[in-house]
């Protein structure tokens, strides 16, 4: 039964994985479908726990820097 749990997690969050980088090239929401495969395949596999920390992390900083820049941007309209 774990072997199974594994194997499903394992192919569903490599599908989402794989939709995500596809729409990192094509138009769509590859900034939602990554961290949803790294959070499907963090349930099985520490790694992926971990470039979703990464991940998170860089999100964070790119969301302070774009907000740093739009404060900035309107006070000087």
């Amino acid at each position: 039964m774990k072997l199974v749990k594994k194997a499903l997690v394992t192919a569903t969050g490599l599908l989402l994985l794989l939709i995500g980088v596809v729409f990192i090239i094509l138009p769509g929401p590859a900034v939602l479908i990554i961290p949803l495969a790294l959070g499907v395949l963090a349930i099985e596999y520490p790694i992926a726990k971990k470039w979703l920390r990464v991940f998170q992390k860089k999100m964070k900083q790119s969301a302070e820097w774009a907000d740093r820049r739009w404060r900035a941007f309107k006070m000087k309209s």
